[in-house]
């Protein structure tokens, strides 16, 4: 679901040069202590970020592949510890918030995009990724408008430096903010990109929180596709394959199974349990794709796009659901 920036992998800066197979050995320490269930997503993305800049990720080349099989299977897990009932409040709540927060994204990330004169493809990718769901709006919209690969690495650098943030700032603000476990929910799933960075915020905040932010932000990821059809006309492209996230199908039949079916309770715990560690190495591996340059390979202006589009939504949404539900 998550894609990492392809130009990232061709740079091989490293504060200390160390031999591959110290690398490799280092690295799989990481990523056991990750798997141990002892740190928290937070902590495992900062583990990733030390690993990929201090001594390098020697398997960066499966980075992509790696987190996009471990966030869909992480999702599906978590489906089996959640209620088909309450996510239908939870996306019927969700709905409004999200309907509006995507097109006036995509309509402001088109004015800005202008007055700071970026690129029209990267700047489209960029307004995709925060409107929706980051990386897997950006890999979905990439090939409608056939951008070429700096304009996608630009967007998901940014998309991905700002998720990274978000994943500390997001639960910070909403303790000092004393927000309940709904109302974090619903704004984490607005008003944060990647799917990764909206589990791992949420399932900080809380067990409630956790629901109603992945509920919300799985619908969400299915406007990809009519916002799809939509960059398809205006780019006047209808020859490209959109690509649809069927894992949430399968998301919702495991909320299905663990509602309506009590043998599933038997293994639902160990699921969800084994869905967390999913997440948290995820993250590790996300962290692990950061490397110093994708702030060099971002550039200045799709950075101040990225953060003026995020600061909006995010601000947007947490008023409405302060002063409006």
């Amino acid at each position: 679901m998550e894609n990492q920036p392809e130009i990232i992998t061709k740079n091989t800066f490293t504060f200390f040069n160390t031999n591959i197979k110290v690398q490799q050995l280092i690295f799989v320490l990481l990523l056991l202590v990750c798997i141990s269930g002892f740190i928290s997503p937070p902590v495992a993305l900062v583990l990733g970020l030390i690993a990929a800049n201090i001594t390098g990720n020697p398997f960066l080349r499966y980075n992509a592949k790696a987190i996009n099989v471990l966030l869909q299977l992480s999702v599906i897990g978590l489906g089996f510890g959640m209620n088909v009932n309450a996510a239908i409040s939870a996306g019927k709540t969700g709905f409004f918030f999200t309907v509006a927060s995507i097109f006036s994204t995509l309509v402001l990330g088109l004015f800005l995009g202008k007055w700071l004169k970026i690129d029209k493809k990267t700047s489209h990718l960029i307004s995709c990724g925060t409107a929706i769901c980051g990386g897997s709006a950006i890999a979905a919209i990439a090939p409608v408008i056939k951008s070429d690969e700096k304009q996608t690495s630009v967007a998901l650098g940014v998309i991905f430096i700002l998720n990274s943030i978000a994943l500390f700032l997001f639960p910070a603000i909403g303790h000092w903010l004393h927000l309940s476990q709904q109302e974090f929910g619903l704004w984490c799933a607005i008003a944060i990109h990647d799917t990764s960075s909206v589990v791992g915020a949420a399932n900080k905040y809380g067990a409630e929180a956790l629901q109603i932010a992945t509920t919300v932000k799985l619908a969400r990821a299915l406007w990809i596709i009519p916002v799809a059809l939509i960059t398809a006309m205006v780019f006047k492209n209808k020859s490209s394959k959109i690509k649809i996230p069927y894992f949430i199908a399968v998301f919702i039949l495991a909320m299905i199974l663990n509602t309506y079916v009590p043998q599933t309770a038997l293994v639902a715990p160990y699921l969800v349990s084994l869905a967390k560690i999913g997440l948290t190495v995820t993250l590790f591996l996300i962290g692990a794709g950061l490397r110093y340059t994708v702030l060099q390979s971002v550039g200045i202006k799709p950075l101040v796009q990225g953060v003026l589009l995020w600061a909006c939504i995010a601000i947007t949404a947490l008023l409405s659901i302060l002063y409006f539900i």
